[in-house]
């Protein structure tokens, strides 16, 4: 290792926007039209969603339009990610729906400002690099959940019950919609219905097309032309006002700070997870690296100027930024684009958005909330550790039941107490197990020269030391991230690994199949007992191919010479 020093850029390096770099790397006419035709087409996805959310979230469709146009704008602007699309995401509806639901629109006022400032003071104090640590049992125990209440608050338009106000707490909504059932109309659960198999119909036929606006398309017409008796934007709100988004400063509650300051950690909370990891998402996708927090502080600036042009909390989505990604985005420019594209959208087309049945917008929340909740990834964390089954549960019960912001603390603090316990017991039997805090400790090279020397042309060796959990677990990525040129056979050296958890099987998982897109064979050596049962627990099995399982260093060495056979199991 070379006793060098590499002097680190200045502090102020991490918070450069994207825009600027890729404007210093030059920008082309030919860029230009890829990201506006990315603009467009992501603008088209993001219309009807962002007038969905908005009315699941308990306020006027045209405020989750601001969202997107405000902030939208702006994350694209000041963010660290090259191909982020920023907007009202289906996270906040149901913190946002009770904030409304007890203090008002001015109480959600006073909570987005709050986050916004947090994010910037979390950005400012570089934190970003803090929120991977989320163990994975609570974000998808807390993204299911939310998934289940963004359904049951869509009861009401999808059957078109006859009721003057849906509950904010899950039971009690529930029980009124069995009590309104009677009211039921036959038209809507019709065009909710018909709306649904038009989505999946699409979806599967023809992907590429933008069913969810086709679908709003759809509905809109069958009620214009033929003058359906359904509940329409019209009918609810008055329409869409075709208006630019306007500062305005409301009444804000201040006295009620304290009380809303729990709210307002949890919409900053969700809008720095999400935002992170739509970033991660896109950096795969790409090929990219964003700078997380310079994300962060973007993200705070987004939120505040979204409270202040009337719209509601906002942050990246996952959905809409592999949509950009797909249409051929290349800059920040794209989601400017898609912001200025749905101010124009508004601009002209309020009037027909009037037009538009509720319950068409229900049928396509109803698709969103099933797509966020992970079916799959919750039912593969039920293969888990008791502990880690337990945290998802606890923090879904809570999330659908109770409160976000009661989930997600409940959730950390458990998943913290579980992990304890767990070292516990392995300092218990093994003494020299030391818990390394420093990252270049986490992932080291092969300790000694002469085993380096025996490594064959095109063969990688690193050594994990310390437990593999949710705390280190990402950094697997900055591994392979180290490698001027990919290596034909990566060999990572366990046996110094007492202990995995969840996250970390999935960090291994992402990890091999990297290597297996770029053609890197892997090789495990020294699993011992916990890592090698809770592997084998979560299907993550050697294929005698991709992977492959070592005794010791020197069996891997050996494995490594060897080329697999092509039909190995």
């Amino acid at each position: 290792m070379s006793s060098s020093i590499t002097p680190r850029p200045g502090t102020w390096h991490a918070y450069v926007p994207k825009l600027v770099t890729v404007l210093r790397l030059g920008y082309t006419s030919r860029d230009l039209r890829a990201d506006l035709v990315a603009g467009l087409t992501v603008s088209i996805v993001a219309l009807p969603l962002a007038m969905a959310l908005a009315i699941a979230s308990g306020t006027t469709p045209e405020k989750g339009l601001y969202t997107a146009i405000v902030a939208g704008f702006l994350i694209s602007l000041l963010g660290g990610s090259r191909v982020q699309i920023g907007g009202p995401t289906a996270a906040f509806v149901p913190v946002v729906f009770n904030v409304i639901d007890k203090f008002g629109y001015g109480g959600l006022i006073l909570c987005t400002l709050l986050a916004g400032i947090m994010l910037i003071a979390a950005g400012a104090l570089r934190i970003g690099t803090l929120l991977k640590y989320i163990p994975q049992p609570v974000i998808t125990g807390f993204t299911s959940g939310i998934a289940v209440s963004i359904f049951s608050s869509q009861i009401k338009d999808l059957l078109g019950l006859h009721m003057d106000k849906v509950p904010a707490d899950f039971l009690a909504r529930w029980s009124v919609y069995f009590t309104n059932l009677p009211t039921l109309s036959g038209v809507t659960v019709a065009l909710a219905a018909g709306s649904l198999v038009l989505i999946v119909a699409l979806r599967r036929l023809r992907p590429n097309w933008p069913g969810f606006l086709i679908a709003v398309v759809a509905g809109a017409l069958l009620v214009g032309l033929v003058h359906l008796p359904v509940a329409t934007i019209g009918t609810r709100f008055g329409g869409i006002p075709a208006t630019w988004p306007h500062f305005s400063f409301p009444h804000i509650p201040l006295e009620r700070t304290r009380d809303l300051f729990p709210s307002s950690f949890t919409i900053a909370f969700l809008a720095g997870v999400e935002s992170l990891l739509s970033a991660v998402v896109a950096d795969g996708m790409i090929g990219g690296r964003h700078r997380s927090n310079c994300e962060l502080v973007a993200q705070g600036v987004a939120n505040i100027a979204s409270a202040l042009f009337g719209g509601l909390p906002a942050t990246g989505a996952i959905a809409r930024t592999a949509t950009n990604i797909r249409s051929g985005a290349r800059s920040p420019v794209a989601g400017m684009a898609h912001a200025l594209f749905l101010l124009l959208f508004v601009m002209t087309l309020a009037p027909l958005m009037s037009y538009v049945p509720l319950a068409v917008l229900a049928a396509l929340l109803v698709m969103v909330a099933w797509y966020m909740a992970e079916v799959e990834s919750f039912r593969h964390l039920m293969h888990g550790p008791l502990g880690d089954r337990m945290v998802l549960l606890v923090t879904f019960g809570l999330t659908v039941v109770f409160d976000l912001t009661v989930a997600i603390e409940v959730g950390i603090v458990l998943a913290a107490f579980l992990f304890m316990h767990s070292m516990s017991e392995v300092v218990a039997v093994e003494s020299r197990v030391s818990l390394l805090e420093e990252d270049e400790d986490d992932l080291t090279h092969a300790p000694h020269a002469d085993q380096r020397a025996q490594l064959s042309p095109g063969v990688e060796a690193f050594q994990i030391s310390g437990p593999l959990f949710f705390a280190v677990a990402n950094r697997l990525d900055d591994v392979l991230n180290q490698f001027t040129t990919t290596p034909r056979v990566f060999i990572l050296r366990m046996r110094l690994v007492p202990l995995i958890d969840v996250s970390g099987v999935r960090a291994l998982r992402q990890m091999i199949e990297r290597c297996r897109r770029n053609g890197t064979r892997v090789i495990l050596s020294g699993l011992r007992r916990q890592p090698s049962e809770i592997l084998a627990q979560m299907g993550l099995q050697a294929d005698g191919h991709a992977l492959q399982f070592a005794e010791n260093f020197a069996d891997a060495i050996q494995l490594a010479a060897t080329t697999p056979s092509a039909d190995a199991v």
